[in-house]
C-alpha cells in the first residue's frame, strides 16, 4: 500500500510503494526553437531517450560516469581549461529524478552539473565541446562546466552560485502554475546551500504559493572540505518540515530509490499538492575540484572513501539487469563509443573566434508576450 506523504513529518520513501512516471522519448526541433539561443546551429535535433528501463538507467549512470573520467583525463591534458568539479559518485541522483520527469519538465542544476545536464538529453559531444571551449559546444562554449543549459530540453542552467538556481527553478514553476501547464520543475542542489537565505526564501515562497517545484538536495556530506554534520544545525528535511514542506531522505546511491521518491514527488507537484523536498544522501568518490588533487588536501579518510565506494550506484544499477553479464558489456561497449566520438569531435572543433566575444551579452529581436505590454 501506497503510504500518503505527510506534509510535515520527515520520511524515506520506499519505491517498491509507488507508481514511477515514465518518460517518454522526445525529439526537438531546432526550427521551432528560439531564435535568440545560443544553442550551435550544428547541435541538430535532440532525440532524448527515455530512462523508463533498468537497462536505460544503467547505459545513462555508466554514460555520467565515463564521461566524468573523461573530463577528468582532458583537465589532466590541458584540453578543459579550469578544471571541473566532478560527480563520479552521484549518479544515481540524476538519473532518477530525470528518470521521473517528463519531457516538457525543467531543471536548475549546479557547479556540479554534468550529470544533471546529460540525464535530461544533452549529447555528450555536445557537453564535452563545451567543457573544452569549443564553438560546437552546447553553448557554443560560452557556458563551460558550470553554466550549460538548454532551453529546449528544459535545462535552464546550471549555476557557479551555490543555491542560486533554487530561485530561478521557482520563477519556472509559478510560470508553469500560472500558465496551467502540466509541468513540473526540479532543482537540485548540494548540502552546502541548506545555509544560503535565498533557499529558505524559495522554500517559504513555494509553500505559500503552492508551486510544482521539487527540491533535490545532493548531500555528499561535504561543503568543499567542511562536514555537513558541522555546519548545519538540524537536519535538511526537518528545516524543510519548518515551511510545511513535504520532506523526505532517499538512498542516493540507489537509482531505483531516488526514482521512486522523485516519480511520488511529481506526481503530488502535478496535482497541486505543492512542492516536496528530497534529501538525496549520496558521496563523491572524487574531490570537490580537480585542483584538490594538487593540494593533496586530507579531509576525508581512506576508509570513509572506501565504505561508500562499496555503495558504488553503477554496481546497483548493474545487478538489476536482466542479463546482468552479458548486457552490461553490451552497453559499456556502447557507451565507450559514443564517448570516443565525443573525444574526437569535441577536440576536433574549432575554437571561438576572439572578434565576437561580446556577442549574445544583450537581448535582441525580443517579442513580448501578449497583454505583457500596452
Amino acid at each position: 500500500m501506497t503510504r500518503a506523504l505527510d506534509d510535515r513529518a520527515p520520511q524515506t520513501v520506499d519505491p517498491q510503494t509507488v507508481d514511477p512516471q515514465t518518460a517518454d522519448p522526445q525529439t526537438v526541433d531546432p526550427q521551432t526553437a528560439d531564435p535568440q539561443s545560443t544553442d550551435p546551429p550544428s547541435a541538430g535535433a535532440r532525440s532524448v531517450e527515455p530512462l523508463d528501463t533498468p537497462a536505460a538507467r544503467y547505459r545513462m549512470i555508466r554514460l555520467i560516469r565515463g564521461f566524468e573520467e573523461l573530463a577528468l583525463e582532458l583537465v589532466r591534458s590541458g584540453h578543459i581549461v579550469g578544471g571541473t568539479h566532478p560527480y563520479i559518485g552521484q549518479e544515481a541522483v540524476a538519473v532518477g529524478v530525470c528518470a521521473a520527469l517528463r519531457p516538457g519538465d525543467q531543471i536548475t542544476s549546479t557547479h556540479r552539473g554534468h550529470g544533471h545536464v546529460l540525464a535530461k538529453g544533452v549529447p555528450p559531444r555536445l557537453l564535452l565541446a563545451e567543457l573544452a571551449g569549443r564553438v560546437t559546444g552546447s553553448n557554443r562554449g560560452r557556458g563551460g562546466s558550470m553554466h550549460a543549459a538548454d532551453l529546449r530540453l528544459g535545462i535552464l542552467g546550471a549555476n557557479g552560485i551555490v543555491g542560486a538556481g533554487v530561485p530561478i527553478a521557482a520563477g519556472a514553476a509559478w510560470a508553469a502554475k500560472q500558465a496551467r501547464a502540466d509541468r513540473v520543475v526540479a532543482a537540485f542542489f548540494g548540502d552546502g546551500a541548506l545555509n544560503q537565505g535565498v533557499l529558505l526564501e524559495t522554500l517559504n515562497l513555494a509553500a505559500i504559493w503552492k508551486l510544482p517545484l521539487l527540491f533535490v538536495c545532493e548531500n555528499n556530506g561535504y561543503a568543499t572540505t567542511l562536514p555537513a554534520a558541522a555546519a548545519v544545525a538540524g537536519s535538511a528535511v526537518a528545516r524543510a518540515c519548518g515551511f510545511g514542506v513535504a520532506a523526505f531522505e532517499v538512498d542516493g546511491m540507489d537509482v531505483e530509490a531516488v526514482r521512486g521518491a522523485a516519480s511520488a514527488a511529481a506526481g503530488r507537484a502535478r496535482a497541486g499538492r505543492g512542492p516536496v523536498f528530497l534529501e538525496c544522501r549520496t558521496y563523491r568518490f572524487e574531490g570537490h575540484h580537480t585542483v584538490e588533487r594538487r593540494f593533496r588536501l586530507a579531509y576525508r579518510t581512506a576508509e570513509e572513501i572506501a565504505a561508500w565506494r562499496a555503495r558504488d550506484p553503477l554496481e546497483s544499477a548493474a545487478a538489476a539487469l536482466a542479463d546482468a553479464e552479458a548486457e552490461r558489456a553490451a552497453i559499456d561497449a556502447q557507451v565507450a563509443a559514443q564517448l570516443d566520438d565525443a573525444r574526437e569531435f569535441a577536440l576536433g572543433s574549432a575554437t571561438p573566434d576572439p572578434s565576437g566575444a561580446c556577442d549574445f551579452l544583450y537581448a535582441s529581436g525580443l517579442r513580448p508576450r501578449a497583454g505583457a505590454l500596452p
